[in-house]
């Protein structure tokens, strides 16, 4: 798979299941404070009010974003069900459900084949796991219901010359 080379490195944040105002009536300082850092911002659904979309529209240099099932019209009439971008030479995708974690690595493999990288959220699951062919697949979890999860999460990772390197599951503390 030839990759086209980067300049300089993409500072990624990757997001999903914010869930403002049901389940936080605002996005985390921390979370915030990546975006201002990040050159591109993923979004991978459940946004569930328009003003986060906003929001992250306005101080993200670039948002990717996609619908999630919470998600109502005025979002669904502005975000895709799929998106795709290439990013530091690397093929990326971002869905928001990919349904169970039984058997995901060979159907999103077989679903998303010209994609390297596939984002993924609806569980509040963090995830870091590879398809048979290379697909990598990342959630990043909820920054703002953890669920049955210890913590809160986001994640953050850096893409080059078609690699992705420091990937970094950040861990929120409880409000």
């Amino acid at each position: 798979m030839a990759r086209t080379p980067s300049r300089r490195p993409v500072r990624l944040l990757l997001v999903s299941d914010t869930h403002v105002p049901l389940r936080a009536r605002r996005l985390p300082d921390e979370l915030l404070r990546e975006t201002d850092r990040a050159d591109v911002v993923l979004h991978a659904g459940d946004w569930v009010d328009a003003a986060t979309l906003d929001l992250l529209e306005r101080r993200a240099p670039r948002l990717i974003g996609v619908f999630g099932n919470n998600d109502g019209p005025d979002l669904r009439a502005r975000l895709p069900e799929v998106a795709r971008a290439e990013l530091g030479g690397l093929r990326f995708g971002v869905v928001h459900e990919t349904g169970p974690a039984r058997g995901r690595e060979a159907r999103c493999a077989a679903l998303y084949p010209d994609l390297d990288v596939l984002v993924f959220g609806h569980s509040h699951i963090p995830w870091d796991s590879e398809a048979p062919g290379g697909l990598r697949l990342l959630n990043p979890g909820s920054p703002t219901d953890r669920r049955r999860q210890p913590h809160r999460t986001f994640m953050t990772c850096v893409v080059a010359d078609g690699t992705l390197d420091e990937l970094v599951l950040h861990r929120l503390l409880a409000r």
